[in-house]
């Protein structure tokens, strides 16, 4: 856009025209944008997005022209006060981010017994699995209980096949089977109540 035809612009926006200030906005928002994105520093460009701080000084900006009757001479004296602006209201951003990236630390950096416990099940939860744990022992054959346990453990079903001297697919099966088990046992019988 030329600086002529902001200076035409700037003065709609001057006089209150809503049409002018989105002009206004849309022809320096690229170059405001480019004035945080230069300043912007690595680690917090996942914090911070130049079009948020370009957008509050906008604001601001609408704010003064309405309220504070504020005007400019032209374009070019726009330009320098929304740069000024952009910048300091960058700063401020800037500041309260430190803060709390000061206290930002990776997971990977810290000491696993440093890290808070995990959740812990709630007693219902814990009386409904060892609930579900004896219902699944009472279908299964004495012989496929070692099988239970070690999936109970996490193990892998060749890790598993390892451990019991099975093949890996006859593990596979016996887990199968034991779960079309529990599921009839779950589902209610034809005409009784749920």
């Amino acid at each position: 856009m030329s600086p002529r035809s902001l200076d035409m612009l700037l003065e709609k926006l001057c006089s209150g025209d809503a049409a002018a200030a989105e002009q206004v906005f849309l022809a320096y928002e690229p170059y405001l944008r480019k004035v945080v994105r230069r300043q912007l520093p690595p680690r917090l460009r996942t914090k911070l997005d130049s079009i948020d701080v370009v957008q509050s000084v906008w604001a601001d900006v609408l704010q003064g022209f309405r309220s504070a009757g504020w005007r400019f001479v032209d374009a070019a004296h726009l330009r320098a006060f929304l740069v000024k602006a952009t910048r300091h209201r960058f700063i401020d951003r800037i500041r309260q981010h430190e803060k709390a990236l000061k206290l930002e630390r990776s997971i990977a950096c810290t000491d696993p017994e440093q890290l808070p416990p995990a959740r812990q099940p709630r007693p219902s939860e814990a009386v409904q699995a060892d609930d579900l744990w004896q219902r699944m022992l009472a279908l299964c054959p004495p012989a496929h209980h070692e099988i239970l346990q070690l999936k109970r453990q996490g193990l892998t079903l060749v890790e598993i096949a390892r451990r019991t001297g099975l093949h890996e697919g006859s593990v596979r099966r016996i887990l199968r089977q034991l779960a079309r088990q529990m599921a009839v046992k779950q589902q209610p019988l034809p005409g009784s109540p749920s």
